[in-house]
């Protein structure tokens, strides 16, 4: 009679089945088949089919088990070097010593079982199991060492199934087999049944750019791993001559560390401009600039251009200036140094203690600031100025150019913003204003050109790979008032289109004597320039200004394709000037470079840093005080 096969009794005999068999993965023909237990008034004849007594053993694990997360299964299995047990082992108190090898044989797992995923970067060690003693063949454990995964949807997967992990009932040692005894000795939980979660820190997201929320699993769960990567010792003594250098892997600025923070090389850039008319009083929010409600995320770098800050006279008495406050209400006149100050402090403050200030710098009434993430702030080169004055006559600089360049990794940097001169007919004093600055901006200084071969000597423009120029322009819609305000009554898109017909600027960038070689993101918003203060109706005075799209931002890219426009518009919720802030948000490719340029070193304005975050503390302190007061005053006693 073959084995496992059922005698032939003449009766319907109800055997008392067990748990079904498992299939894993073998081949039919050689998977065991469980015994059956049957009554032991079977036959008489054959003594085989007389059942045989066994060591009754506990039914396998349910298969909703299978629910848990794999990463937890495999750390489960491991033993750490500050578990209890290891500490026990290392003093000599006897038991396990808590490696894997230690490990007895344990039942095989489902069929078809994947192997241990990671969401670690770093490689966990593989399950060691016995071989299957009725086959002899390894198990997929001593096959696959694991599949490495850093994609957050597995890693929020397995953390909400750990979350929902099923509560076993614990093991009394005197029953249980010696297969479940390693098993529930190595597993030293806490008391509530809930599996240990050894996770590795990881970087949620490679790019600093957009990227996802960091995971809550990452913040909650405890690990003494370092989030760099580690440095071998034979790397470090190899004293390799390319260290540094484009092609080796320990560059700073090389190719490695871009891809570390930038896996598309793609710089998020923030470009702002903004005429502030000489207003001392600045706007009670900045977010709808900075922080435009489009954009899902904020950005990596950020440039602000001011044209007319406030250009009052300075006087010497510091402390009376102070004294009369920062928005100008008091007795006497603010200093232009103090309304900058008061400007990038409230800047750092809407940005927050991410964000620092890299760099910033006035000339006369023209204002550049330039914040980037604190994190990037190693690869930034050190940061050069420089000048140009077109109006010689006025005692205060209101009209010319304030130019700022550095190289971040190995793409260099060029921002302008500038100031032309005014008047509706002015037209060629505004291409002079262009002429004069492209020759006198004497940029980069010290800072090596990324490529001098296509440098031009007489143009400040071509000396680097990306440039952004932003400002007031005073470039006018020509045809009258009464033309612009007959087109402003049509469909945002047509009137658009056809106020872009009047447009000086337009009209001499097309004739080349204007802007050579660069271009303008596509305009969807309407001029910003001439308004009412605190009004949304252009200019009502009797100059009857006409409306014009007198800011505007320009970029030029020595490599074709690097510079992407994201979004260009206007802020029309800031009213404390005639103009309206003028934003682009741009996607810019960034190169590896070399470490031989001379580096910022981590150097940014460390007092405008602690103001704003002063500033947060205080304006949250105060929210929720009046959140108190507001909550307390709606509480009505009734005796």
């Amino acid at each position: 009679m073959l084995k496992g096969q059922l005698p032939s009794t003449g009766k319907d005999v109800a055997p008392n089945l067990g748990p079904p068999p498992i299939n894993h993965g073998q081949d039919p023909e050689r998977t065991p088949v469980l015994p059956l237990t049957f009554p032991a008034q079977i036959s008489n004849e054959d003594p085989e089919a007389k059942a045989k007594p066994f060591t009754p053993k506990p039914p396998p694990q349910p298969r909703l088990e299978r629910a848990l997360s794999l990463d937890e299964k495999a750390w489960r299995r491991r033993r750490f070097r500050t578990s209890p047990e290891d500490l026990a082992a290392g003093s000599g108190a006897g038991g396990s010593r808590g490696s894997l090898q230690d490990e007895v044989p344990r039942p095989p797992g489902p069929p078809g079982s994947p192997p241990c995923l990671s969401t670690s970067l770093q490689e966990i060690p593989t399950s060691r199991r016995a071989q299957d003693s009725a086959g002899g063949s390894p198990s997929w454990g001593h096959c696959i060492s694991g599949m490495i995964s850093t994609s957050l949807d597995l890693l929020h997967r397995d953390g909400a199934v750990a979350g929902t992990s099923i509560r076993l009932p614990p093991v009394d040692p005197k029953v249980a087999p010696e297969s479940l005894r390693p098993t529930h000795r190595v597993d030293s939980g806490p008391a509530d049944g809930k599996p240990h979660l050894q996770s590795r820190l990881f970087r949620a997201h490679s790019s600093l750019g957009p990227g996802w929320p960091p995971s809550p699993l990452v913040c909650e769960a405890r690990s003494s791993f370092s989030l760099l990567a580690p440095i071998r010792a034979k790397d470090v003594r190899s004293r390799s001559y390319l260290e540094g250098s484009l092609l080796a892997s320990g560059a700073l600025m090389g190719a490695e560390e871009l891809a570390r923070y930038f896996p598309d090389r793609n710089l998020a850039l923030f470009v702002a401009t903004w005429n502030m008319q000489g207003q001392k009083e600045l706007p009670p929010n900045l977010d709808e600039l900075l922080l435009p409600a489009e954009a899902d995320y904020a950005q990596d770098l950020y440039v602000i251009g001011v044209q007319e800050g406030c250009s009052d006279r300075t006087r010497p008495d510091g402390r009376a200036l102070f004294a009369a406050g920062l928005g100008g209400s008091g007795p006497f006149p603010s200093c232009p140094h103090f309304h900058r100050r008061e400007w990038e402090t409230r800047l750092q403050e809407t940005l927050g203690p991410r964000y620092v200030t890299l760099y910033s710098v006035a000339h006369g009434a023209l204002y550049m600031s330039v914040l980037i993430r604190r994190d990037l702030i190693w690869f930034c080169s050190e940061v050069e100025s420089s000048t140009v004055t077109t109006r010689m006559v006025s005692h205060i600089k209101t009209k010319g150019a304030l130019g700022v360049s550095f190289t971040f990794f190995g793409t260099s940097f060029l921002f302008i913003t500038s100031h032309f001169t005014s008047g509706d007919g002015k037209v060629s004093e505004r291409l002079l204003d262009y002429s004069r600055t492209i020759q006198g901006l004497a940029l980069p200084k010290s800072v090596p050109d990324t490529s001098p071969y296509r440098s031009d000597a007489a143009d400040v423009t071509t000396r680097f790979d990306g440039v952004f120029w932003f400002g007031d322009f005073n470039f006018r819609l020509s045809g009258g008032r009464v033309a612009v305000e007959a087109i402003l009554k049509q469909d945002l898109v047509e009137k658009v289109s056809a106020l872009l017909q009047h447009d000086q600027l337009t009209q001499e960038m097309k004739k080349g004597s204007i802007f050579k070689g660069f271009q303008e993101p596509d305009i969807h918003f309407l001029p910003s320039y001439k308004f009412d203060i605190g009004k949304d109706s252009y200019d009502t005075t009797s100059k009857q200004r006409t409306p014009s799209y007198t800011d505007r931002v320009m970029y030029r890219s020595r490599h074709k394709g690097d510079i992407c426009p994201v979004r260009y518009s206007s802020c029309p919720g800031i009213k404390t000037s005639d103009h309206r802030p003028v934003y682009g948000l741009f996607r810019v490719k960034v190169r590896p470079g070399r470490d031989n340029i001379p580096l910022a070193a981590g150097k940014f304005d460390r007092e405008l840093y602690l103001i704003g975050i002063k500033r947060r503390i205080s304006k949250e302190i105060q929210r929720q005080q009046a959140l108190k007061n507001q909550h307390s005053s709606t509480i009505c006693t009734v005796s």
